[in-house]
């Protein structure tokens, strides 16, 4: 009985001692290790630890038996992979040309003005990261901002100080916790009904 119980917690603890480790292992072996998925691999890896350490690279590298300079030439061409921690809330600012041309510029200017970080940077009180990105495919949505995931189209720089402000108070998490439960008040008015 003792033995299966340390062969189950070995098989549970990753060699490095990190269980977040397991989550990655588990999508390496979900592709068998395959080198195409390096994308996935690495979305599952900035997920669980929340951005790409190198140390988290080299490991990747390995597994995958590709050179740590493809993995890194990866991680660093995509706008959505992080190499270095983020704040609580993300904003990112397309620089694509439709956005560029109705004023993107002008967002990316109010943030720096405003919470004094350049694109790329997060806040000394790690509460907001700002990014920019080459182009975020919602053209005629311009300009395009994408703030914690949520996209958000016909961005002016007022309005995208106003989201950034109302997320940072957390008046956003309370509006969409009172939309989730009216959300389930009608679905149970219209179950009654049925």
């Amino acid at each position: 009985m003792v033995k299966n119980k340390s062969r189950r917690a070995a098989e549970i603890e990753h060699p490095s001692g990190d269980p977040r480790f397991n989550l990655v292992d588990r999508t390496l072996k979900r592709f068998q290790y395959q080198q195409d998925a390096l994308i996935e691999v690495l979305h599952t890896a900035q997920e669980v630890f929340g951005f790409l350490e190198d140390d988290l690279l080299i490991y990747v590298a390995r597994q995958l038996k590709l050179p740590l300079s493809w993995v890194y030439g990866v991680a660093t061409f995509y706008h959505f992979f992080s190499l270095k921690p983020q704040g609580e809330h993300t904003c990112t600012v397309c620089m694509g040309t439709a956005c560029y041309v109705k004023q993107a510029a002008e967002i990316v200017a109010m943030l720096q003005a405003e919470f004094g970080v350049a694109p790329g940077q997060t806040t000394a009180d790690d509460k907001l990261s700002v990014a920019t990105a080459r182009c975020l495919g919602s053209c005629g949505l311009a300009p395009v901002i994408v703030i914690d995931s949520d996209v958000l189209g016909r961005q002016t720089a007022d309005s995208t100080l106003a989201e950034i402000k109302a997320r940072l108070s957390g008046q956003i998490r309370a509006r969409q916790l009172e939309a989730a439960s009216a959300n389930d008040e009608v679905e149970e008015m219209e179950a009654e009904t049925l």
